[in-house]
Parts: structure tokens; C-alpha cells; sequence
């Protein structure tokens, strides 16, 4: 397996106890340092390629793919040590920008998450008190409903009595007491 410049960049090395070893921040600057020049070297490998392969297939070479202009040969021994300073403070300041950023983004997700079991929990407790709610309502109305149909049988039961009790009335009154209907005047 080939390695990278990333395979460089996330290597971490386990800390040794109880026994001398390397300073960690010296070695993560050391290796900051191979990866730049490691970059540097895989871009000039790269643009060299190109201009081979356009070289064998007759073309002009083409313009080097640099993200800034190629300085001039005499001043590249002088400024390659300020560059490869600025390139590894903007790779430091990369990681701590992307190493803030997981942990927000870390934090955001555990916020949402407490969040969402928080107003799950509201919601469960809010459903467990409407459902009781509810089922003293429905035990209410099933014993109103309960009254009203014993009135209703005993209202009945009432009614049936008074009205045979006027049939019973009607039935022992003799028919020589009843007024001729002839003097009604019907």
C-alpha cells in the first residue's frame, strides 16, 4: 500500500510511559514538515509528468498547475524556508479549524439528541396524563349514562303503573254512571 501525505498527517503515535521517549509536539512538527515537502514533491512529480507526456506527443509543454506563480530560481532557496513556514502554520491552522469544527459539529448532535429525548419525554408524560384525563372522563359519562338509564326505568316502570292504575280506574267505574253521550252534546 502506497503511503500518503494524509496517511502522514492522521498517523498517531501511542505515548510511551514510564520510559523516555519523544516529544510529541516535536515529532507532529517534524511530520507536518514531511508532509509539506512531501506535497510539494507529489505536485512537481505531477506536473513533470505533464509536461513529459505532452513532450513525447509532440505538444508544447504546458503551463505548470500551480495555485500561485513559480518564483524566480534565485529567490526559491531564500523563500522556500519562509514557505514551507506559512504552508505548515496554514496546515496547523486547517487542523485546528477542522478539529473545532468536529467538535461543534459533536456538540450540535448531543444538543439535538438531549433535545429530542427531552421533548420525547415531555410528549410521553403530556400523552400519559391525557390518556388519564380522558379515562376519568369516559368512567364520568359511563356512570352518568348508567343513571340516567335507571331514571329512565324507573321513570318508566312509574308511568306504566300510573297509567294502568287510571286504566284499572277507568275499567271498575260502571257504565250507568257515565253521562249519555246524546247530553254532551256530540
Amino acid at each position: 500500500m502506497a503511503l500518503t501525505p494524509d496517511d502522514v498527517v492522521h498517523k498517531e503515535f501511542q505515548h510511551v510511559r514510564f520510559k523516555d521517549g519523544f516529544d510529541p509536539e516535536e515529532v507532529d512538527d517534524y511530520l507536518d514538515e514531511i508532509v509539506v515537502e512531501w506535497r510539494k514533491t507529489i505536485e512537481e512529480n505531477n506536473e513533470l509528468k505533464a509536461k513529459l507526456a505532452a513532450f513525447e506527443s509532440g505538444e508544447n509543454a504546458p503551463e505548470p498547475v500551480a495555485a500561485a506563480p513559480a518564483p524566480a530560481p534565485a529567490a526559491e532557496a531564500s523563500s522556500t524556508g519562509t514557505s514551507a513556514g506559512i504552508i505548515e502554520l496554514a496546515q496547523r491552522l486547517h487542523d485546528e479549524h477542522v478539529a473545532e469544527g468536529e467538535a461543534k459539529r459533536k456538540q450540535l448532535i448531543e444538543d439535538a439528541e438531549a433535545e429530542v429525548a427531552r421533548i420525547r419525554t415531555e410528549a410521553e408524560a403530556k400523552q400519559r396524563e391525557e390518556s388519564a384525563r380522558l379515562e376519568r372522563e369516559r368512567n364520568t359519562l359511563e356512570g352518568r349514562i348508567t343513571e340516567l338509564r335507571e331514571f329512565e326505568r324507573d321513570y318508566r316502570g312509574k308511568l306504566r303503573a300510573m297509567i294502568e292504575g287510571q286504566l284499572r280506574d277507568l275499567d271498575q267505574k260502571s257504565p250507568t254512571d257515565s253521562t249519555p253521550v246524546s247530553a254532551i252534546g256530540l
